[in-house]
Protein backbone atom coordinates (compact mmCIF):
# COMPACT_ATOMS: atom_id res chain seq x y z
CA UNK A 1 0.00 0.00 0.00
CA UNK A 2 1.96 3.75 -1.22
CA UNK A 3 1.48 6.31 1.40
CA UNK A 4 -1.05 8.74 0.72
CA UNK A 5 0.11 11.64 -1.09
CA UNK A 6 -1.50 14.01 1.32
CA UNK A 7 0.74 12.58 4.27
CA UNK A 8 3.83 13.04 1.91
CA UNK A 9 3.40 16.72 1.07
CA UNK A 10 2.29 17.25 4.68
CA UNK A 11 5.65 16.04 5.48
CA UNK A 12 7.37 18.00 2.82
CA UNK A 13 5.82 20.97 3.75
CA UNK A 14 7.10 21.00 7.66
CA UNK A 15 10.30 19.70 6.75
CA UNK A 16 10.95 22.77 4.66
CA UNK A 17 8.97 25.71 6.94
CA UNK A 18 10.64 23.72 10.35
CA UNK A 19 7.03 23.92 11.46
CA UNK A 20 3.39 22.73 11.46
CA UNK A 21 1.79 25.68 11.60
CA UNK A 22 4.62 27.25 8.52
CA UNK A 23 3.22 24.01 6.84
CA UNK A 24 -0.59 25.02 7.68
CA UNK A 25 0.38 28.13 5.95
CA UNK A 26 1.54 27.03 2.80
CA UNK A 27 -0.66 23.89 3.06
CA UNK A 28 -3.94 25.52 3.35
CA UNK A 29 -5.21 23.89 6.47
CA UNK A 30 -5.19 23.87 10.09
CA UNK A 31 -1.71 22.63 12.29
CA UNK A 32 -3.98 20.07 13.40
CA UNK A 33 -4.26 18.30 10.25
CA UNK A 34 -0.93 18.78 9.41
CA UNK A 35 0.05 17.02 12.66
CA UNK A 36 -2.38 14.18 11.92
CA UNK A 37 -0.96 13.75 8.78
CA UNK A 38 2.75 13.14 9.74
CA UNK A 39 1.49 11.00 12.09
CA UNK A 40 0.38 8.82 9.25
CA UNK A 41 2.56 8.65 7.47
CA UNK A 42 5.15 7.88 10.57
CA UNK A 43 2.76 4.93 10.89
CA UNK A 44 2.86 4.09 7.50
CA UNK A 45 7.28 4.19 7.22
CA UNK A 46 7.62 2.72 10.90
CA UNK A 47 9.78 5.68 11.88
CA UNK A 48 9.92 8.79 13.29
CA UNK A 49 10.47 11.68 11.18
CA UNK A 50 10.33 14.58 13.60
CA UNK A 51 11.65 15.72 16.96
CA UNK A 52 9.03 17.64 18.49
CA UNK A 53 10.14 20.60 20.99
CA UNK A 54 7.27 22.57 21.91
CA UNK A 55 5.66 24.34 18.56
CA UNK A 56 8.99 23.69 16.89
CA UNK A 57 9.98 20.19 15.15
CA UNK A 58 13.20 19.11 13.47
CA UNK A 59 13.84 16.51 11.54
CA UNK A 60 15.30 13.15 12.53
CA UNK A 61 17.93 11.29 11.19
CA UNK A 62 15.64 9.18 9.37
CA UNK A 63 13.10 11.89 8.65
CA UNK A 64 16.44 14.15 6.89
CA UNK A 65 17.42 11.04 4.71
CA UNK A 66 13.61 10.68 3.82
CA UNK A 67 13.39 14.79 2.93
CA UNK A 68 16.44 14.16 1.01
CA UNK A 69 14.93 11.35 -1.13
CA UNK A 70 11.70 13.25 -1.52
CA UNK A 71 12.51 16.97 -1.66
CA UNK A 72 13.63 17.00 -5.39
CA UNK A 73 10.28 14.88 -7.11
CA UNK A 74 8.04 17.16 -4.52
CA UNK A 75 9.32 20.29 -5.65
CA UNK A 76 9.51 19.23 -9.60
CA UNK A 77 5.40 18.43 -9.01
CA UNK A 78 4.79 21.75 -7.52
CA UNK A 79 6.66 23.61 -10.42
CA UNK A 80 4.89 21.89 -12.85
CA UNK A 81 1.49 22.37 -10.95
CA UNK A 82 2.09 26.28 -11.29
CA UNK A 83 3.02 26.06 -15.25
CA UNK A 84 -0.14 24.55 -15.72
CA UNK A 85 -2.23 26.93 -13.30
CA UNK A 86 -0.83 29.51 -15.74
CA UNK A 87 -1.50 27.56 -18.79
CA UNK A 88 -4.85 27.50 -17.74
CA UNK A 89 -5.68 30.78 -18.56
CA UNK A 90 -4.76 30.55 -22.36
CA UNK A 91 -6.83 28.84 -24.94
CA UNK A 92 -4.72 26.81 -27.48
CA UNK A 93 -5.96 27.21 -30.94
CA UNK A 94 -4.99 24.91 -33.04
CA UNK A 95 -5.13 25.21 -36.78
CA UNK A 96 -4.41 23.50 -39.95
CA UNK A 97 -3.23 25.98 -42.82
CA UNK A 98 -2.25 25.28 -46.42
CA UNK A 99 1.62 26.40 -46.79
CA UNK A 100 1.58 28.78 -49.66
CA UNK A 101 -1.40 30.63 -47.90
CA UNK A 102 0.28 30.50 -43.96
CA UNK A 103 3.44 31.84 -46.11
CA UNK A 104 2.50 34.08 -47.87
CA UNK A 105 -0.77 36.17 -46.07
CA UNK A 106 -1.06 34.65 -42.30
CA UNK A 107 2.29 34.87 -40.80
CA UNK A 108 2.87 38.70 -42.16
CA UNK A 109 -0.28 39.52 -40.59
CA UNK A 110 0.13 36.80 -37.29
CA UNK A 111 1.78 39.71 -35.20
CA UNK A 112 -2.11 41.83 -35.28
CA UNK A 113 -3.87 38.86 -34.12
CA UNK A 114 -1.45 37.85 -31.21
CA UNK A 115 -1.74 41.36 -29.93
CA UNK A 116 -5.24 41.35 -30.25
CA UNK A 117 -5.74 38.26 -28.42
CA UNK A 118 -3.04 37.59 -26.13
CA UNK A 119 -4.96 34.87 -24.15
CA UNK A 120 -4.99 32.42 -27.22
CA UNK A 121 -1.98 30.51 -27.78
CA UNK A 122 -2.46 29.54 -31.71
CA UNK A 123 -0.64 26.39 -32.69
CA UNK A 124 -0.57 26.66 -36.73
CA UNK A 125 0.25 23.45 -38.98
CA UNK A 126 1.02 24.30 -42.52
CA UNK A 127 0.80 21.13 -44.28
CA UNK A 128 -2.12 20.31 -47.56
CA UNK A 129 -2.86 17.14 -45.96
CA UNK A 130 -6.48 17.31 -44.90
CA UNK A 131 -7.31 16.18 -41.12
CA UNK A 132 -9.06 13.66 -39.39
CA UNK A 133 -11.18 16.12 -37.37
CA UNK A 134 -12.24 12.28 -35.06
CA UNK A 135 -8.87 11.53 -34.33
CA UNK A 136 -6.74 14.65 -34.61
CA UNK A 137 -6.78 17.69 -32.34
CA UNK A 138 -7.49 20.30 -34.88
CA UNK A 139 -10.34 23.03 -34.08
CA UNK A 140 -10.20 24.70 -37.91
CA UNK A 141 -8.54 24.45 -41.06
CA UNK A 142 -7.84 26.47 -43.93
CA UNK A 143 -7.73 24.44 -46.80
CA UNK A 144 -7.18 24.55 -51.09
CA UNK A 145 -9.48 23.07 -53.09
CA UNK A 146 -12.68 22.85 -55.19
CA UNK A 147 -14.84 23.38 -52.00
CA UNK A 148 -16.65 19.82 -52.49
CA UNK A 149 -15.89 18.14 -49.11
CA UNK A 150 -19.23 16.39 -47.71
CA UNK A 151 -19.94 16.50 -43.93
CA UNK A 152 -18.23 19.26 -43.31
CA UNK A 153 -19.03 23.27 -42.81
CA UNK A 154 -17.47 24.89 -45.81
CA UNK A 155 -17.33 28.76 -46.40
CA UNK A 156 -15.04 30.25 -49.49
CA UNK A 157 -12.55 32.84 -47.33
CA UNK A 158 -12.36 34.57 -50.93
CA UNK A 159 -12.67 35.27 -54.40
CA UNK A 160 -9.61 35.18 -56.12
CA UNK A 161 -8.51 37.20 -59.31
CA UNK A 162 -5.87 35.04 -61.26
CA UNK A 163 -3.56 36.78 -63.29
CA UNK A 164 -0.60 36.33 -65.39
CA UNK A 165 2.30 37.66 -63.31
CA UNK A 166 6.35 38.15 -63.64
CA UNK A 167 9.18 40.03 -62.11
CA UNK A 168 9.27 43.94 -64.26
CA UNK A 169 12.73 43.12 -65.44
CA UNK A 170 11.33 39.61 -66.79
CA UNK A 171 8.86 41.69 -68.93
CA UNK A 172 7.77 44.83 -68.83
CA UNK A 173 4.00 45.98 -67.83
CA UNK A 174 1.71 45.87 -70.10
CA UNK A 175 3.73 45.11 -73.17
CA UNK A 176 3.12 41.39 -73.93
CA UNK A 177 0.06 39.67 -76.53
CA UNK A 178 -1.31 36.58 -75.52
CA UNK A 179 0.49 34.88 -78.67
CA UNK A 180 3.88 36.23 -77.06
CA UNK A 181 3.36 33.95 -73.82
CA UNK A 182 4.76 30.36 -75.48
CA UNK A 183 8.21 32.63 -76.19
CA UNK A 184 8.58 32.48 -72.64
CA UNK A 185 8.91 30.10 -69.96
CA UNK A 186 6.01 29.74 -68.27
CA UNK A 187 6.11 28.70 -64.66
CA UNK A 188 3.03 26.01 -63.12
CA UNK A 189 2.04 26.05 -59.90
CA UNK A 190 0.60 22.29 -59.99
CA UNK A 191 -2.14 22.32 -57.24
CA UNK A 192 -3.67 25.49 -58.21
CA UNK A 193 -7.27 25.30 -59.08
CA UNK A 194 -6.74 27.12 -62.10
CA UNK A 195 -4.07 25.69 -64.23
CA UNK A 196 -2.63 26.92 -67.78
CA UNK A 197 -4.35 25.25 -70.20
CA UNK A 198 -7.86 26.45 -68.22
CA UNK A 199 -6.36 30.37 -68.71
CA UNK A 200 -5.66 29.73 -72.27
CA UNK A 201 -8.76 28.37 -73.21
CA UNK A 202 -11.24 30.93 -71.51
CA UNK A 203 -9.26 33.54 -73.29
CA UNK A 204 -9.99 31.58 -76.55
CA UNK A 205 -6.66 30.67 -77.46
CA UNK A 206 -4.40 27.31 -78.20
CA UNK A 207 -0.65 28.31 -78.07
CA UNK A 208 0.50 26.45 -81.77
CA UNK A 209 3.94 25.36 -79.99
CA UNK A 210 5.08 23.35 -76.92
CA UNK A 211 5.32 25.58 -73.54
CA UNK A 212 8.71 25.77 -71.83
CA UNK A 213 7.09 25.22 -68.36
CA UNK A 214 8.61 24.95 -64.90
CA UNK A 215 6.78 22.81 -62.38
CA UNK A 216 6.19 23.24 -58.98
CA UNK A 217 3.86 21.97 -56.05
CA UNK A 218 3.77 24.70 -53.51
CA UNK A 219 2.44 28.21 -54.88
CA UNK A 220 4.76 30.44 -53.32
CA UNK A 221 7.60 28.48 -54.24
CA UNK A 222 6.13 29.66 -58.19
CA UNK A 223 5.72 33.14 -56.83
CA UNK A 224 9.00 33.43 -55.31
CA UNK A 225 10.71 32.00 -58.44
CA UNK A 226 8.38 34.42 -60.60
CA UNK A 227 9.41 37.24 -58.56
CA UNK A 228 13.21 36.55 -58.82
CA UNK A 229 12.77 36.89 -62.67
CA UNK A 230 12.95 33.07 -63.55
CA UNK A 231 9.77 33.29 -65.73
CA UNK A 232 6.02 34.14 -65.85
CA UNK A 233 3.36 32.83 -63.60
CA UNK A 234 -0.22 32.46 -63.38
CA UNK A 235 -1.17 33.27 -59.83
CA UNK A 236 -3.95 34.57 -57.65
CA UNK A 237 -3.48 37.98 -56.74
CA UNK A 238 -4.55 37.50 -53.17
CA UNK A 239 -1.55 34.77 -52.76
CA UNK A 240 0.84 37.29 -54.47
CA UNK A 241 -0.46 40.48 -52.80
CA UNK A 242 2.86 41.13 -51.37
CA UNK A 243 4.88 40.98 -54.00
CA UNK A 244 2.82 43.21 -56.00
CA UNK A 245 2.47 45.66 -53.30
CA UNK A 246 5.78 46.07 -53.68
CA UNK A 247 6.48 46.26 -57.44
CA UNK A 248 8.79 42.81 -57.38
CA UNK A 249 5.46 41.40 -59.73
CA UNK A 250 3.70 43.43 -61.93
CA UNK A 251 1.13 41.85 -64.93
CA UNK A 252 2.66 41.92 -68.51
CA UNK A 253 -0.51 41.39 -70.17
CA UNK A 254 -1.54 44.25 -72.55
CA UNK A 255 -5.32 45.11 -71.53
CA UNK A 256 -7.89 43.39 -73.25
CA UNK A 257 -7.68 39.96 -72.05
CA UNK A 258 -10.80 38.20 -69.86
CA UNK A 259 -10.44 38.75 -65.98
CA UNK A 260 -10.17 34.84 -64.68
CA UNK A 261 -11.86 34.73 -60.75
CA UNK A 262 -11.30 30.92 -58.91
CA UNK A 263 -13.04 29.95 -55.37
CA UNK A 264 -10.03 27.94 -53.94
CA UNK A 265 -9.52 28.69 -50.51
CA UNK A 266 -12.04 27.82 -47.98
CA UNK A 267 -12.67 27.06 -44.16
CA UNK A 268 -13.34 23.69 -43.00
CA UNK A 269 -14.15 22.43 -39.89
CA UNK A 270 -17.04 20.33 -37.98
CA UNK A 271 -20.08 22.37 -37.94
CA UNK A 272 -20.17 21.89 -34.15
CA UNK A 273 -16.75 23.51 -34.28
CA UNK A 274 -17.97 26.62 -35.13
CA UNK A 275 -19.09 26.98 -31.52
CA UNK A 276 -15.83 27.52 -30.13
CA UNK A 277 -15.26 30.64 -29.01
CA UNK A 278 -11.94 30.63 -30.00
CA UNK A 279 -12.60 29.56 -33.43
CA UNK A 280 -15.11 32.08 -33.88
CA UNK A 281 -12.62 35.00 -33.20
CA UNK A 282 -9.96 33.51 -35.23
CA UNK A 283 -12.56 33.14 -38.22
CA UNK A 284 -13.75 37.02 -37.41
CA UNK A 285 -10.14 38.40 -37.59
CA UNK A 286 -9.24 36.33 -40.39
CA UNK A 287 -11.92 37.97 -42.47
CA UNK A 288 -11.34 41.14 -41.62
CA UNK A 289 -7.63 40.84 -42.98
CA UNK A 290 -9.49 39.76 -46.73
CA UNK A 291 -12.04 42.95 -46.32
CA UNK A 292 -10.18 44.93 -48.60
CA UNK A 293 -9.57 42.96 -51.27
CA UNK A 294 -11.61 42.91 -54.88
CA UNK A 295 -14.61 40.98 -55.35
CA UNK A 296 -15.56 39.05 -58.51
CA UNK A 297 -18.33 41.45 -59.95
CA UNK A 298 -21.81 40.01 -59.89
CA UNK A 299 -22.89 37.82 -62.59
CA UNK A 300 -25.72 38.99 -64.90
CA UNK A 301 -29.40 37.78 -64.33
CA UNK A 302 -31.40 35.74 -66.31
Amino acid sequence: MSPPFRAITAFHATARTGSMQGASEVLGVTASAVSQQIQAIEAHIGVRLFSRTGRKVVLTEAGERYYELIRDEIERITVATEQMRGLSSFTVLNIRVTPTFANKWILPRLPDFMEKHPDIELRLDATNDPPDFGRENIDLEIRHGTGDWRGMYVECLADERVQVLCAPDYAAAASLDIEDLPDYRLIHSVKNVTQWANWFEIQGFEPAKPLCRTLFDRAHMSIDMAASGVGIVLESRLTASAELASGRLICPMKPGLKDVWQQSLWLVCPSPHLNRRKVRRFIDWLKSTLEPLETAPALPRG
